[in-house]
């Protein structure tokens, strides 16, 4: 879907709620809840107050990569975004121009066979787009030294022209990430559970409120383009698969903490309609006409109107509840992107 609205640029993030002022953490975030068309206003600190016993959280641990690498194509600089490892050890990769102000813009990738060189004496060289949908993103090998290696020494976290200055790799990872052992992770936070802190987590199990652990390794998401997500690699363990069935037949509400999580999952139900473990990549789209199957309510940031993303949010409440949601978002001057303000979507209360 697309809404039919302008976000203004004043309600963009432009750094994290710690840093606006003294005293504030991760959790100051306001919170948007729909429930149907009624829609209320919260901060974040207050989710223990909107969950009860039995629900459940599905969090992403996929860990934040500093996957942005300054570079030099023929004589012109270039910055690599490093999105995705394939299983034959190519990355998709953007290539981005330095737009002056400390970030970057979009440029076309190609052609194939372009070199770009790296820090350290590494090499990159572009093969093939990742799809048929464009020449954004391209499969690269990448020689001279591993790409985790390069990242660890030489990258930065990826951000765009919305936001105020670099920040430390820190500030882009939640509560709940964990390295992965091969070096692989998310090219962009998983930023819908930034707000989290271990106090408000610790809070949440004392009340009961249970929580799924899957893994969904995001790719790039540059600002300028709304395409339909690539294929990412996801886990679900066996543990939570387990945790979200029970949770199911006990009741609880099945909860996910972003769209990746809700990717994941989705990508682990099978056709009678039960959660598994699994493993390996998912090209799900979720679409109002696909629907969910599993999750009951969404906690997620707030998109731009022409994003993606908008379609899954309608899938799990409905077109009404998204329209109005945004509506009050917009009146209510909350703050978009992934220092922003999160929305939590709930289904409507039952008599």
């Amino acid at each position: 879907m697309t809404l039919a609205v302008r976000v203004p640029e004043e309600l963009s993030a432009r750094v994290p709620v710690e840093q606006r002022g003294p005293g504030l953490e991760r959790d100051a975030v306001r919170m948007l809840v729909s429930r149907g068309a009624e829609v209320a206003h919260h901060t974040f600190r207050e989710l223990p107050l909107l969950l009860r016993a039995g629900d459940l959280l599905v969090v992403n641990t996929s860990a934040t990569l500093a996957a942005a690498v300054d570079g030099w194509t023929g004589h012109a600089r270039v910055v690599v975004h490093f999105s995705t490892r394939g299983d034959d050890g190519r990355w998709a990769v953007e290539l981005r121009e330095p737009d002056g102000r400390g970030t970057t813009r979009a440029r076309a990738g190609g052609p194939a066979g372009r070199e770009v060189r790296l820090p350290g004496g590494v090499r990159l060289v572009l093969e093939e787009p990742l799809s048929g949908r464009g020449e954004r993103l391209w499969w690269a090998r990448v020689s001279g030294a591993g790409v985790p290696g390069l990242l660890r020494d030489y990258g930065r976290a990826i951000r765009y022209a919305y936001t105020e200055r670099d920040q430390p790799l820190s500030v882009y990872q939640t509560v709940f990430a964990l390295p992965s052992a091969d070096g692989t992770g998310s090219a962009e936070m998983p930023s819908a559970a930034r707000p989290f802190t271990a106090r408000l987590v610790a809070e949440l199990v004392s009340r009961g409120v249970l929580f799924a652990p899957v893994t969904l390794h995001t790719g790039v998401a540059s600002a300028e383009a709304h395409e339909p997500p690539y294929p990412e690699r996801f886990a679900v363990p066996e543990a939570s698969a387990r945790l979200i069935e029970a949770a199911r037949a006990g009741g609880g509400r099945v909860v996910a903490v972003g769209t990746t999580a809700v990717r994941a999952v989705e990508s682990a139900v099978g056709a009678d309609g039960a959660v598994r473990a699994g493993a390996g990549w998912t090209d799900l789209v979720v679409t109002p006409e696909r629907g969910v199957r599993v999750v009951d309510g969404l906690l997620t940031g707030l998109h731009e109107p022409e994003a993606s993303h908008l379609l899954m949010l309608e899938a799990v409440a409905g077109r009404v509840a998204v329209e109005r949601g945004y509506e009050a978002a917009l009146q209510g001057r909350y703050l978009w992107h992934e220092f922003g303000d999160v929305h939590l979507v709930l289904p409507s209360a039952r008599p």
